[in-house]
């Protein structure tokens, strides 16, 4: 069973927080949770991205560390709150990156290699062709650069000496979660959550076990990896010297996870869309392991006991569209201006954009398509290419959305959004429109950071369960459709003769 919160900390001092640690892929960010699920305060500090080579993307693993230890003495005292009133930490986190250190002195080996980097996409497009299906079977996932497992081989190919000592259990392994737990716990706990475990391509998400197979596979030693635990479950106690008392360790999460927890989407056939630079959607299947025939990826949730799963789809380009239109084209100042630029028009006057700068992810899977603006006429105007720019975010989720629908073979009706463009109103109106279904947009955006404080506080029984979650709850912002049948038939046609277009290759 779950410890139960104390009420009382260190010196008579009553336990009334909960911290979420949510560590991204630009900053580190603290947030304060009271008793009612509210966000009391946050603190961010940002951290350098290191481009060592085209299509490498690193981070200094001591410059993560600085800047989430930070954060949270930040917030702490911005709220006026000592460690000592904090029943539990809980930990949100980009999942992918890789982090190999000394076990003994806890010094990196070499940096943090990041979810973006593309160092091992010749590797995995070979993999792919011989085990991609044997693979997927075990894994849920795709083979692709974008997880860990060939990271982690690449730094055990190419660190000196890297590979013998790992051998011989010199070295640990870990995603963010991992070596945050790790350095808050002065090295007392080497573990990670389900979810992250599920991002490594090394996870059978189907016996919850590191698979020796997979590790022979990419010549990993399985001495280096960690413990893997339910999202909701102990994870040991900071260092007192971190921040002046010890705080439980009560959960980790993996971002996207965190986000599907923090909408309280915990049943099956609820569903999120996250709008930041692409889009990440995740549908809670239960507690079966859906296998998807329409190009997306299965996935464990988070959970406090039993595991669910989830089909997960990612867009590569989703506000990433409307800071072109600002950094390269110069045709908005701010992203904020988009929404009423794109309310002065009726339509998009026949333009069609499929924003595939860097090729399009799911369902469609085609790395070597381009971007393409279509339909253009003397008559277009900024407005015009503006709205066919955020209608093409939608788009692009519709077609997640359609091929989840085709995997489940059921509708989803509602689905709950979050992220910088969830604020666009004419955004959200479309996407409902698009979908046929309610989008529903919480009040709080804190979605990540609120999942992870949701598991530590279910899990110590701060928060009595998930009932009491949703009726403390704000009003949320729901988006109806409004369109008609016929308008939004037309709209997909347009977008499918532009998706052909875009994707079509010479002979």
């Amino acid at each position: 069973m779950p410890p139960q919160a104390s009420a009382c900390g260190i010196g008579g001092k009553m336990r009334e927080y909960i911290a979420a640690l949510d560590q991204g892929t630009t900053s580190s960010r603290a947030l304060l949770f009271d008793r009612a699920g509210r966000s009391v305060a946050s603190a961010q500090e940002e951290f350098p991205q290191i481009y060592p080579n085209p299509g490498w993307v690193e981070h200094d693993p001591r410059a993560i560390l600085s800047s989430q230890f930070g954060a949270l003495r930040a917030v702490l005292k911005k709220a006026g709150v000592s460690a000592e009133q904090l029943a539990a930490v809980g930990v949100a986190n980009q999942r992918e990156t890789v982090f190999l250190w000394d076990r003994f002195t806890g010094k990196p080996v070499y940096n943090a290699i990041v979810w973006q980097c593309r160092r091992t996409s010749a590797f995995c497009e070979q993999l792919a062709r011989t085990h991609g299906e044997w693979i997927y079977e075990r894994t849920g996932l795709r083979v692709d650069a974008y997880f860990s497992a060939s990271k982690l081989k690449w730094m055990l190919d190419n660190v000196p000496f890297a590979r013998e000592r790992a051998e011989r259990g010199e070295l640990l392994f870990g995603t963010a979660d991992t070596y945050l737990i790790w350095n808050l716990t002065g090295g007392k706990v080497h573990a990670t959550d389900r979810t992250n475990a599920s991002r490594t391509m090394l996870f059978n998400i189907h016996t919850l076990q590191w698979d020796e197979e997979l590790c022979k596979l990419f010549g990993i030693p399985m001495c280096v990896l960690p413990e893997v635990r339910p999202s909701g479950a102990a994870f040991g106690k900071t260092e007192r010297t971190l921040f002046g008392a010890e705080i439980p360790v009560c959960a980790a999460v993996g971002d996207q996870q965190g986000a599907l927890f923090g909408h309280l989407c915990v049943e099956e056939g609820t569903g999120k869309t996250t709008y930041g630079t692409g889009c990440f959607l995740l549908v809670n299947t239960g507690e079966r392991a859906v296998r998807s025939r329409n190009g997306l990826i299965t996935t464990l949730t988070a959970s406090l006991a039993k595991p669910q799963y989830a089909l997960e789809g990612s867009v590569f380009v989703g506000g990433a569209a409307v800071q072109w239109l600002r950094d390269g084209l110069g045709l908005v100042s701010s992203a904020k201006e988009t929404e009423e630029i794109a309310k002065s028009v009726p339509d998009t006057g026949g333009v069609s954009f499929v924003p595939a700068f860097v090729g399009l992810g799911a369902p469609h899977w085609d790395a070597e398509c381009r971007g393409t603006i279509a339909g253009i006429t003397r008559g277009t105007t900024r407005a015009h290419i503006v709205r066919a720019a955020l209608e093409s975010i939608a788009l692009q989720v519709f077609d997640v959305v359609h091929a989840m629908e085709q995997d489940l073979r059921a509708e989803i009706a509602r689905l709950c959004v979050d992220g910088g463009a969830s604020a666009n109103d004419f955004l959200m109106q479309f996407q409902a429109d698009i979908l046929g279904a309610e989008v529903v947009r919480p009040a709080c955006a804190e979605t990540t950071a609120r999942g992870a404080a949701y598991l530590a506080g279910l899990y110590t029984g701060f928060y009595k369960d998930i009932g009491f979650l949703r009726g403390q709850a704000a009003e949320a912002d729901v988006f109806f459709p409004q369109m008609e049948a016929a308008a939004r038939a037309a709209k997909l046609l347009a977008w499918e003769e532009a998706l052909a277009r875009a994707m079509y290759r010479r002979a």
